[in-house]
């Protein structure tokens, strides 16, 4: 694996201003920046990770086109929301499953923000369909299960009693309780900016996989 440095110090002095003038003329004005500092080189990132997320699971994709790619856009949807600020102050590189219709399908991702970077895997706030479904899983087949939770801790939301249909007194009711099955990894600034970045990524995402590979699976879709 050869070493190349993605991201430079750039791509957090934008997100740091970004947030400090978080409005459509500044980033009009500073659009050249965010293309040179952040698209062009996290599309260069996704296309080196490509060959490294084939050889974890040949149904993951990797896509670096400039637009609908799995670099999301830095435009937030304000359509529904009371926050009316127009950017994301983070940059989100979603790898989904081939198959994954939306943000809530089994995922790698790879979160750049100023003092919170990290590589998360999972599937997150999944709809009551494949949430059962996982859920299903986990209580079926606990022996898989417990090798997926053997070196990771769950993160998201949960519930405070235990999900209707499910035995109270399971050995994994904490996890049954999930409503997000994912997990992360801490990335520091300085490592998204070395060029061991790649290194970094694809050992976390090694690591996290068995538990893309179980949700993946109790989903019905093929790993």
């Amino acid at each position: 694996m050869a070493d190349t440095a993605f991201f430079g110090p750039g791509v957090f002095v934008f997100l740091r201003q970004l947030k400090r003038h978080n409005e459509r003329e500044w980033f009009a004005k500073n659009k050249a920046r965010y293309q040179t500092s952040i698209v062009e080189p996290a599309l260069s990132f996704i296309s080196g990770f490509a060959p490294y997320l084939g050889s974890i699971s040949p149904h993951f994709v990797a896509d670096a086109r400039p637009t609908r790619s799995s670099l999301f856009r830095i435009y937030r949807d304000t359509r529904f929301s009371p926050d009316r600020r127009p950017f994301k102050t983070h940059v989100g590189i979603h790898f989904s499953h081939a198959s994954g219709k939306d943000a809530h399908a089994p995922v790698f991702y790879l979160h750049l923000e100023p003092d919170s970077c990290f590589v998360a895997a999972g599937i997150w706030h999944p709809d009551n369909r494949a949430l059962t479904r996982v859920r299903t899983a986990i209580a079926h087949d606990m022996e898989q299960w417990a090798k997926v939770r053997k070196k990771l801790i769950l993160e998201g939301d949960k519930l405070s009693r235990p999900p209707r249909g499910f035995d109270a007194s399971h050995p994994f009711i904490d996890d049954l309780k999930m409503k997000d099955f994912v997990t992360s990894v801490p990335l520091s600034e300085e490592q998204i900016c070395s060029a061991k970045l790649m290194r970094d990524f694809v050992s976390a995402c090694r690591k996290m996989s068995p538990l893309v590979e179980f949700t993946t699976k109790a989903l019905g879709l093929k790993f």
